[in-house]
């Protein structure tokens, strides 16, 4: 595992603990170690230079101030294998309706530089690669993270090939939002029900109207009460409803999903890797619903 930074709330730690939690569930599991993302997929999205500071480990320390974090040559390795999980996970998404990385879903990093704990887009460069590599004519990335997704918004702005849902608290992280597809900004404190209402209104008629061949889900668990960066009030039953929900929507119309476990933050992170391995698990139940045959109630997990 890559060494927690110094200062700041995000615990690299996290992961593993995520997948221990898959572990102990007993569910039945299919771990994928990804290969890394391919440099030029890469620099297909972002800025060749910024991607060469990142595989030499030679970010400006002003941009990784901006990250978070010290980009080192092990910070280096482990990004561009968790970009390659987000592309995993869509193609076995496309065998099996769902799988999941359970890394990733880093939705700040921008053109050319990282931000917000996030070191490289794995949602848009994922994105760019299916249409590129004809697995697909359009992606939607539902993006649920507490916080705006103001990067993948912004590295697929004024694509008619990608459309970019964000549900996000309004106050918080990033203060300049930048412009998605459609944004859904929420007030602080909206509860299980006034969330549920909100993604109600929205993702189904966008299923219909877009008609996506794939769809890339950031399943964020900062929408919790409880976490530390979020500012609203989810319970764990209503990230099981949201999560249940989204992957319903999608797979009664007989799309492939594949998620990224996106942020959630506490001191604690084994409280915090349980909560991911949960979004995990409803989503592959709820997959496991409407295509039996094919998934055999099994997840597929990129660890």
């Amino acid at each position: 595992m890559a060494p927690a930074p110094t200062r700041g709330t995000f615990r690299f730690d996290k992961y593993q603990t995520v997948m221990v939690a898959l572990r102990e569930s007993a569910y039945p599991l299919t771990e994928h170690a990804p290969p890394p993302m391919p440099r030029r997929w890469l620099e297909a999205v972002h800025c060749p230079d910024y991607v060469e500071q990142v595989f030499t480990a030679s970010v400006p320390r002003e941009k990784e101030r901006r990250i978070g974090f010290p980009v080192t040559p092990h910070i280096s390795q482990r990004v561009q294998h968790t970009n390659g999980g987000t592309w995993l996970a869509a193609q076995l998404a496309m065998q099996h309706g769902y799988a999941a990385n359970s890394a990733a879903g880093s939705h700040h990093a921008l053109f050319d530089t990282g931000a917000g704990y996030c070191v490289f887009n794995d949602l848009a460069v994922a994105a760019n690669r299916l249409i590129a590599e004809r697995d697909a004519s359009r992606v939607l990335i539902v993006d649920l993270d507490v916080h705006q997704g103001d990067g993948t918004a912004s590295l697929t702005a004024g694509r008619d090939d990608i459309f970019t849902l964000s549900l996000h608290a309004e106050k918080n992280f990033p203060v300049r939002k930048a412009r998605s597809s459609l944004d859904v900004p929420l007030a602080d404190g909206v509860d299980d029900d006034g969330y549920l209402e909100a993604l109600d209104r929205h993702l189904p008629a966008l299923l219909d109207s877009f008609a996506p061949d794939l769809v890339l889900y950031q399943a964020g668990v900062d929408a919790h009460g409880e976490d530390r960066l979020g500012r609203l009030a989810l319970t764990d039953h209503g990230l099981d409803r949201r999560d249940a929900f989204v992957i319903g929507q999608v797979r009664k119309r007989g799309i492939p999903v594949a998620s990224a476990l996106g942020g959630g933050y506490g001191s604690d992170p084994a409280a915090i890797g349980a909560r991911h391995a949960r979004s995990m698990l409803t989503c592959a139940r709820t997959n496991a619903n409407f295509d039996r045959s094919a998934f055999d109630s099994h997840v597929d997990a990129i660890g």
